[in-house]
């Protein structure tokens, strides 16, 4: 079996997992499942904001602002303006495109779709073969906390833009959220499971302490590989570095396949090769810097072949 004939499931957050996610579905269409984080779901202004599930589904059906990095193409931002004109909040940043997306998802799951449901219709209208898939369907919530306080996570990462010390990440669920059965089940029959070079902390964590997600994992017999979000130290975006210092963690491969714990094999970056004997566990070098759709392709194209050779 070869790479491109792989049922494989993706473990997904925002922008830079997206990247590798469009790679990925170009390559494999149906047989690519996305699970993404909802850790960073909240209500604002009475809409449900999606902000990783819609990053993916934006950037695999064309639509997403290349330049900008998040939101959609051709923005414009009326909406915001006439907010700020009457003294709303402005903090958090709705474009009059990415507005649809809000009002539509917040109707339909108050009308009691499931956020899966309403997820996989979007996508389908927007010709997208793979499956993306939220990780719950029910509420939860990433907090960061910091020297002082708890902060939402969109407080956290919008409105003070990253800025606050962390000394700890937690997730909350009031319902007692678990993990779809579609997530489930496509972790169940995958031939391999592809951790995007999304931050381990805030996008991939969340997944992970989803109720079932870990277990599943841990019983799925796939090779499992992650794309190390650091090259050469340093977070192409966001602020995974920053974090991993404030944890008190070096910022080098090594501590990602730590921080992991059950990795088959790491892709990194060709800038950090150096290191890579210090490893432990199979590793694959190439470029892992996206800046252009064919190098998200060529980096879904070598994972794809690292998995087939670990599947032996």
């Amino acid at each position: 079996m070869s790479g491109a004939d792989l049922n494989v499931v993706a473990l997904c957050g925002g922008v830079g997992g997206a990247k590798l996610a469009y790679g990925l579905n170009r390559l494999l269409g149906a047989k690519l499942a996305v699970i993404v984080n909802t850790g960073d779901d909240f209500e604002h202004l009475g809409l449900t904001i999606s902000p990783d599930i819609d990053t993916v589904v934006y950037t695999l059906g064309e639509l997403a602002d290349e330049e900008r990095g998040w939101g959609r193409a051709g923005e414009s931002w009326n909406f915001m303006e006439a907010l700020g004109g009457l003294k709303g909040e402005t903090w958090f940043r709705l474009g009059d495109r990415d507005l649809a997306m809000h009002v539509l998802r917040s109707r339909a799951l108050s009308a009691g779709v499931t956020l899966t449901d309403f997820t996989g219709r979007i996508a389908s209208h927007l010709g997208i073969e793979a499956s993306i898939l939220p990780m719950t369907d029910d509420p939860f919530a990433t907090i960061v906390v910091t020297a002082d306080q708890k902060l939402a996570f969109q407080r956290y990462f919008v409105d003070l833009q990253a800025r606050p010390e962390v000394r700890k990440i937690e997730f909350q669920s009031p319902s007692g959220g678990t993990a779809t059965s579609a997530a489930l089940r496509a972790i169940g029959v995958a031939d391999a499971v592809i951790v995007c070079p999304s931050n381990p902390y805030l996008s991939i964590d969340p997944i992970l302490a989803v109720p079932g997600i870990r277990a599943a994992l841990d019983a799925a017999k796939a090779p499992i590989v992650a794309i190390s979000p650091l090259v050469g130290g340093r977070a192409i975006k966001g602020p995974t570095a920053k974090i991993m210092n404030e944890l008190g963690v070096a910022t080098n491969c090594a501590s990602i396949v730590r921080h992991y714990g059950f990795l088959d094999g790491l892709v990194m970056d060709r800038e950090d090769q150096a290191a890579a004997d210090a490893i432990g566990i199979p590793v694959h070098v190439t470029n892992t810097i996206m800046h252009s759709k064919d190098e998200r392709v060529e980096l879904a194209r070598q994972c794809l072949g690292f998995l087939d050779r670990l599947n032996g």
